[in-house]
């Protein structure tokens, strides 16, 4: 039966509205279910008891008629970014989005670092890098929602900035968003149950508000789709081969000009001129990385894509759209990362300069950067 307008709930994993009507439509909740507390749909009970995908998203003008009502708001925004894609999960143009409002921007998956990283630097290294995206921030916060690292400086920070003022949490898909809400629900509010979390995109589907303690709410927002990131890419169950779960085990390799290496089928790095020089690989260690000569790269990756080359496997390798070649020209004595988004980064360790091209799918970013380590 329909729920009355008066009845009207929504979801309280992904903010949809709820109904009783049709199972393949977003929101559907079976009538029994209403009886339970938390309340939420079926799409959520399936994602947080059995990890099951889900293609539901909404479209990028919905994410960013969301976002431009912020604007309109009087309100502490905590935009949250992946610190293994920085660039790529960094929104561009926010405070064209957001107005006057103040801005903490939270870094995570910091415990994806190596525990020698000096955080000092790595606090620097990050304020220069929004700086130079045109995000005016309030504070920067170095966290690992996943291992609940740097939470308490968090909540002081969000304390200080907060005045009374509602809190909205912004950023795109897979970046810990929902992870680092509900560690902000249990210090801020007595709500029962928490966000569904997963690790494919478009979980939150609707603004969520949680009351806090003093009247005022932490909003979260769906997590906006980036399709220059390759995490949007792939096949989903792919995902947990490209999102790296534990730290990074960087892979040191000592190239010659005309050496390639590829990562699995979703990446090829070719150094095709400089003196020999090492490169150091941030990614998930899932990745199998292959070296071979310049001159059989094009053959290996006809011949051996999705078999020795994966992932992606045989049966999704064409689901990715066909590879773009970018040149990039590093200056000696610079200190250089390339970043694939969604994927890590590779730093070239060589201070005498480099030609190299970068092979990735159509349409996913590249950026080439001051070295994070």
């Amino acid at each position: 039966m329909p729920l009355l307008e008066e009845e009207i709930l929504h979801c309280e994993g992904c903010g949809v509205k709820l109904q009783m009507e049709d199972p393949l439509k977003l929101g559907y909740v079976p009538e029994q279910a209403l009886q339970k507390i938390p309340v939420i749909c079926q799409r959520c009970f399936r994602i947080k008891h059995y990890n099951e995908m889900s293609s539901a998203t909404l479209n990028q003008d919905d994410f960013l008629r969301m976002l431009g009502s912020i604007g309109h708001t009087k309100s502490l925004v905590i935009h949250i970014v992946d610190l293994f894609d920085f660039e790529g999960s960094l929104i561009g143009g926010l405070q064209r989005f957001i107005g006057n409002n103040p801005v903490l921007l939270v870094v995570n998956k910091i415990d994806l670092l190596p525990k020698v990283t000096n955080w000092n630097k790595l606090h620097n290294w990050v304020q220069k890098q929004a700086k130079e995206n045109g995000l005016k921030t309030e504070g920067i916060v170095l966290v690992s929602a996943k291992k609940n690292i740097g939470f308490d400086r968090l909540l002081r920070m969000v304390e200080e900035q907060r005045k009374g003022r509602d809190i909205y949490v912004v950023g795109a898909t897979n970046v810990g968003k929902s992870t680092l809400i509900n560690n902000l629900i249990r210090d801020f509010s007595d709500l029962e149950g928490e966000l569904t979390t997963s690790s494919y995109p478009g979980t939150t589907l609707d603004l969520i508000k949680i009351p806090l303690d003093d009247g005022k709410s932490i909003i979260d927002t769906p997590g906006i789709v980036y399709k220059h990131r390759l995490t949007e890419l792939v096949d989903k169950a792919d995902l947990r081969y490209v999102l790296p779960d534990k730290p990074l085990k960087p892979m040191v390799y000592q190239l010659n000009e005309k050496q390639t290496l590829f990562f699995g089928a979703l990446a090829r790095f070719d150094f095709v001129k400089g003196e020999r020089q090492s490169f150091t690989c941030y990614m998930s260690n899932a990745i199998a990385i292959h070296r071979t000569k310049l001159d059989n790269a094009d053959k290996l990756y006809e011949e051996h894509r999705g078999e020795l080359l994966q992932p992606p496997s045989s049966d999704k390798i064409d689901a990715l759209p066909p590879f773009t070649r970018y040149p990039v020209r590093v200056a000696k004595g610079s200190r250089t990362d390339i970043l694939i988004s969604g994927l890590g980064w590779i730093k070239v360790n060589g201070e005498a300069g480099a030609d190299i091209e970068v092979h990735v799918p159509k349409g996913v970013k590249i950026a080439v950067r001051t070295s994070l380590i």
